[in-house]
């Protein structure tokens, strides 16, 4: 499978990144503006998998050539310019193309944290499916994944993602690729409907982790 982490430079698409190319076989492509960027991140990214037996193709390139071919486009982007990035790349998205987002929306004050839903959407999984062309199914995943565990290829992890998708058949082709990665379980919670209360377990957990010692980088699990 081709997975390609649009915006893979930043903190989520590192992990997800490292995991993926450590734990299988996908041909990874790494996204961004900037192809060289983009060229740099994943020559060290290969290099860093190789080290721990790894074996997986990684390359880099501007988002819109990163999507060419793409079986799985994981939107690994702030909410802010998720939008705009689908507009990039949209003429390489087909009904084929399985686009995966994992971007909250929050703001910060005094007492921490806080969930904010976008303006016109019930939630940016939704603005994902509404930017996206219509035969090109949605999923909402990763979002409360902690990046910098990802990233640490020494850490266990011992967490679950929550899936929602109102296509079944590409909800469940991103809870197999969740499940290769060693140590995360993928739930699923329904459609995209029901992406809002999902979303909103991120900045519950980043308070958590920022209040409580010995809650850094913190997942969820449920049992």
């Amino acid at each position: 499978m081709r997975i390609t982490l649009i915006g893979g430079t930043g903190d989520i698409g590192e992990g997800l990144a490292l995991r993926l190319g450590r734990e299988t076989d996908h041909e990874l492509v790494i996204g961004s503006r900037d192809p060289e960027k983009a060229r740099r991140h994943a020559e060290d990214y290969r290099e860093r998998i190789d080290k721990r037996g790894g074996k997986a193709a990684v390359e880099g390139a501007a988002n819109p050539a990163a999507a060419e071919g793409a079986d799985l486009v994981v939107l690994s982007v702030p909410p802010e310019f998720l939008v705009d990035t689908i507009g990039t790349v949209t003429e390489a998205l087909s009904e084929e193309t399985i686009v995966v987002t994992p971007a909250v929306q929050m703001r910060r004050d005094e007492d921490g944290f806080h969930y904010e839903k976008p303006d016109a959407s019930d939630s940016v999984t939704a603005v994902a499916a509404e930017a996206v062309p219509d035969d090109v199914p949605v999923v909402g995943a990763f979002h409360n994944l902690p990046a910098k565990r990802l990233a640490s290829l020494d850490a266990e992890l011992g967490i679950d993602t929550a899936i929602v998708a109102d296509d079944e058949t590409a909800g469940e082709t991103v809870a197999a690729v969740a499940e290769e990665l060693e140590g995360v379980r993928a739930v699923r919670a329904g459609g995209l409907s029901n992406a809002a209360e999902i979303e909103s377990i991120t900045p519950l957990l980043i308070n958590l982790a920022t209040n409580n010692s010995g809650l850094h980088n913190l997942g969820v699990r449920f049992s």
